[in-house]
This record gives C-alpha cells, structure tokens and sequence, in this order.
C-alpha cells in the first residue's frame, strides 16, 4: 500500500476561481438581465392585460350585476310588500267595517225581533186580562144570581119563621128590589 496516495480535504476556493463573485452584481451580466427582464415584464402585462384582466374584469362586472339586480328585488320586494300591507289594511278596515255593519244590523234585527215579541206578549197578556176580566164579570154575575137566590131563601125562611106565613119566591124577589 505504499503506492497510495493521501488525500486531503479542504474548504479553500481554488485561485482561478476567486474573481468570480454573485453573477447578478457582475457589471458584464447588466446587458442580458435588463432584457431578459423587459421580455418576462412584457409577457406577464400581456397575458395580465390580454388574459387575466378580461376575465377579472368579467367577475367583477358579473358580482356587480349580480349585487344591482338582487337591490333591485329587493326594492321590488319591498314595493311589493308596501302594496300587499295597504291592500292587507284595506281589506282589514272593510272587514271591520262590515262587521259593524252586520253587528248594528243585528242589533236592529234584534231589537224589531224584540218588540215584536214583547207586542205580542203584550197582545197575549191584554187578550189574557180581558178574558180573566170576563171571566171574572160572568163569576161575579153568577155570584150576585146565587146571593140574590140564597137572600130570597133567606128572606122567605125568615119571613115564615116569624109570621109563620109562605111566601112565594116571585113576592119575595119584588119585596127585595129585585
């Protein structure tokens, strides 16, 4: 093993390659960097201004169509409901007003129903008194008929108890006024 040869390692940059630097901050590089920088700046704001600007264009002409229409429904919406809420008031102070109507025509209807019922009971209890009125008279003409017999009685029993003599009835009628 004597024909080895000993290697080393080291970190040093060899001599030929000291001057060589960060290429960017090389004066000799400027040239090509200022036109592969203009190329690449050039095709970026083309496919920007060609491409991607139309189309972000687009989405934002659409979110703006999009936000107009839906504030356009919804003041169409809000006119509609304004519409529906005075029809909805209309319609409500009709109603109330019709059901005072049908209540005062009630309450009419009621009180003619009412009258005409205590017209005819009043009818009623008027016939009523009028025939207990008569009944009354015929009981009352039955009652002088049956006083004025039993005074005849009377008067025929006590003038034959104190005179001993018969009396007729017809006498004894005469002799009482009657």
């Amino acid at each position: 093993m004597a024909d080895a040869v000993p290697t080393t390692a080291t970190t040093e940059v060899p001599a030929h390659q000291q001057g060589a630097g960060f290429p960017p901050f090389k004066v000799e590089t400027y040239p090509s960097q200022l036109f592969w920088l203009v190329i690449t700046f050039g095709v970026l704001f083309v496919v920007l201004w060609r491409v991607a600007g139309p189309r972000i264009n687009g989405v934002i002409t659409l979110r703006r169509n999009t936000i107009n229409d839906a504030i356009e429904a919804a003041n169409k919406a809000r006119g509609d409901a304004g519409t529906a809420s005075a029809a909805y008031e209309t319609a409500l102070a009709g109603a109330r007003a019709r059901a005072r109507s049908l209540a005062e025509e009630t309450r009419q209807t009621m009180n003619t129903e009412f009258a005409i019922a205590k017209a005819q009971a009043d009818s009623a209890a008027s016939a009523a008194m009028h025939e207990a009125d008569a009944h009354i008279a015929e009981i009352r003409t039955r009652a002088q008929t049956h006083i004025a017999e039993a005074a005849r009685e009377a008067a025929i029993a006590i003038v034959a108890r104190l005179t001993g003599e018969t009396v007729s009835s017809d006498d004894a009628a005469k002799a009482m006024g009657g």
